[in-house]
């Protein structure tokens, strides 16, 4: 099976998406896949200053937590990325890591599958179009690599609320057991 990366990108304590990212990480091992979580909270993330010294290099010049996530990235099969949505978009702290990726576009990358994992108060279907509107920009960069799915769940409103959507839950389970 494959070598899945789980990010995790709220910076909430118990957070509704990391409540979710814990069922998804179970079907995922249930389905015989390793799995790696990666949270974002605690970590000092800065911001790209485009430089591009990267492209030559491969290495970032910014010495911070990125580093050895990209490093992580670079060598995982499979990707899902999990972010709240806010603004109808993803959070902040995910785009910057988006932006700090940059040093793996010239360098061999083993991950072919990219995830999206999104929550939000509002339950609208559209709700998370930007969000993945995004990531698929950031896939784009990466040609052997694809958008493997999409998973939001919606209607899911306050710190730990997730908890009690069973049904979000299960989908959630559901969606990391039929990772590939």
């Amino acid at each position: 099976m494959s070598k899945v990366l789980v990010i995790t990108t709220s910076l909430r304590a118990r957070s509704n998406t990391d409540l979710l990212a814990e069922r998804l990480i179970a079907g995922a091992k249930d389905a015989g896949h390793e799995v790696e979580r990666i949270s974002l909270k605690g970590k000092e993330i800065k911001f790209c200053t485009g430089c591009m010294a990267c492209q030559k290099t491969r290495k970032c010049v910014l010495q911070d937590d990125a580093v050895p996530i990209a490093e992580q990235v670079k060598n995982a099969d499979t990707l899902v990325f999990v972010t709240p949505i806010y603004y109808y978009e993803m959070s902040g702290q995910m785009k910057t890591l988006l932006d700090r990726m940059n040093p793996l576009y010239p360098a061999e990358y083993r991950f072919r599958r990219v995830y999206l994992l999104s929550c939000a108060a509002d339950d609208d279907a559209q709700t998370p179009e930007r969000a993945v509107n995004g990531l698929q920009g950031w896939i784009d960069c990466f040609p052997k690599a694809e958008l493997g799915g999409v998973l939001f769940c919606g209607g899911i409103d306050g710190p730990g609320a997730a908890a009690d959507r069973a049904e979000a839950l299960e989908q959630a389970y559901g969606f990391g057991k039929a990772l590939r």
